[in-house]
């Protein structure tokens, strides 16, 4: 008897003779490339940017935390990239690994989704599983996706089948990798469900199945607002406790010796990272629809949007009990992106602090040995490179704002020779000095 192209597929994907094309070569799609690379698949990456696929080719890492020899391991297995989408066709596996920014009125921008999805459109075959793994607002595979991928005249769950598995990468995390992190999976029909789990348990140690795209949708969006929520408490927490004089980083550490109902969260000058700062958005936007004001989510975002200004804030009360103004300050900022020991700029709040700052006339710099040169981005735009520490260099400056700590800084050099120090991380906040203002 003749196998359907869904039992077809099921074979290919469990005896690994499948191709998977990973759509988006950035922080998510490369790892997962790698990951299916590793257990033996042929992989084709597509990306729009040539120079990010003749590097890819050649063996060589756009991203800091993944080391070259595993880009180029993967290149000596078959792993090849490209900007030709007509390679699709030949996929049996189609992974969107698709970047979902805000737009202006912080509304969900589906741009890049189904711009792309267009572009595959005329490619697509019978027996091929499309999976999506951007974040976004619960609905968006369903109401989105599908109606595309039928538009061509193949049936979903029975021609093609289409799944939401949302990524869960932790960029630079040593314990975690795409591997060993438990992967959500939820299909259109259970024939899609049984595609996407047959795809993601040859290469992910403990595949997760749910009974909706939706689910999966919505799994994504609870696990990052969970995590903005408990950072905008502490957030706030740490503005309460710098205007009585407490010392938040010891309050927070005595807490934690409590052994049950309490998570550590740690306070920053904001919320970066493509996930965080913006997936609360996606759930208050598609809300609405519902007549829902998700009133408790909105306020986490609205006190951790203002940190950069809170820090920018202890800047200039720092600088005035120096006798300076912040107009005319040369002011170096530690650390630009969005967590340390990695290169994404992604949201990060250091380039808020980098624009406040200008805005009130200071003289701007960085240092951060992950971004040697500041990226394009399109909220902040900087003509700087990353300033060498040393003791000469910090002198030059009037204050050091300690916005991202990667481990790479010589702290101690730091706290010796920097005239002025506002650390946003508190690592200076069990060893405080005059010269050093936690914020």
């Amino acid at each position: 008897m003749k196998q359907t192209p869904h039992q077809q597929l099921i074979g290919r994907l469990k005896d690994r003779t499948a191709a998977i094309g990973i759509v988006g070569m950035g922080y998510v799609g490369l790892p997962l490339a790698l990951r299916f690379a590793d257990a033996g698949y042929r992989v084709r990456g597509f990306d729009i940017e040539p120079l990010r696929v003749d590097l890819m080719n050649r063996g060589g890492s756009h991203i800091a935390h993944i080391r070259e020899d595993r880009v180029a391991g993967a290149v000596a297995r078959g792993f090849r990239a490209t900007t030709d989408f007509t390679e699709i066709a030949a996929m049996d596996a189609v992974i969107l690994c698709l970047p979902t920014p805000l737009g202006r009125h912080r509304e969900p921008d589906l741009g890049f989704v189904t711009g792309t999805t267009d572009t595959l459109l005329p490619h697509l075959r019978p027996g091929q599983v499309i999976s999506l793994e951007s974040t976004t607002y619960p609905g968006t595979t369903d109401e989105e996706l599908l109606p595309r991928l039928e538009s061509t005249g193949l049936e979903v769950g029975k021609d093609l089948f289409l799944v939401y598995s949302p990524e869960r990468e932790d960029p630079g995390n040593p314990e975690f990798g795409t591997g060993n992190i438990p992967k959500v999976c939820g299909g259109h029909t259970d024939a899609c469900l049984a595609a996407g789990v047959a795809l993601y348990e040859q290469a992910i140690d403990t595949v997760v199945p749910v009974s909706s795209t939706r689910v999966a949708e919505l799994t994504k969006l609870l696990e990052n607002i969970h995590r903005a929520v408990n950072i905008g408490l502490v957030n706030e927490m740490k503005v309460v406790a710098d205007r009585m004089g407490i010392n938040i980083h010891e309050v927070i550490d005595a807490a934690g010796t409590k052994p049950f109902g309490f998570t550590p969260y740690y306070p920053g000058p904001g919320l970066g990272g493509h996930c965080i700062p913006i997936d609360p958005f996606y759930l208050t936007w598609k809300a609405r629809e519902y007549g829902i004001n998700t009133r408790f989510i909105e306020l986490a975002g609205e006190v951790n949007t203002a940190m950069p200004k809170w820090v920018v804030g202890k800047v200039v009360d720092a600088l005035n009990s120096a006798g300076m103004a912040v107009r005319g300050a040369r002011i170096l900022v530690l650390g630009i992106a969005y967590k340390k020991n990695v290169d994404d700029m992604r949201e990060s709040p250091s380039a808020s602090l980098l624009e406040l700052l200008r805005e009130r006339g200071a003289d701007v710099a960085y240092s951060d040995p992950h971004v040697p040169v500041f990226p394009r981005m399109r909220k902040h735009h900087f003509d700087l490179s990353s300033v060498d520490l040393d003791a000469d260099s910090l002198g030059q400056y009037d204050l050091v704002l300690l916005a991202t700590d990667h481990d790479a800084f010589d702290y101690a050099m730091i706290r010796e020779h920097a005239r002025l120090i506002v650390d946003t991380r508190g690592r200076y906040a069990m060893t405080p000095g005059e010269h050093i203002v936690p914020a």
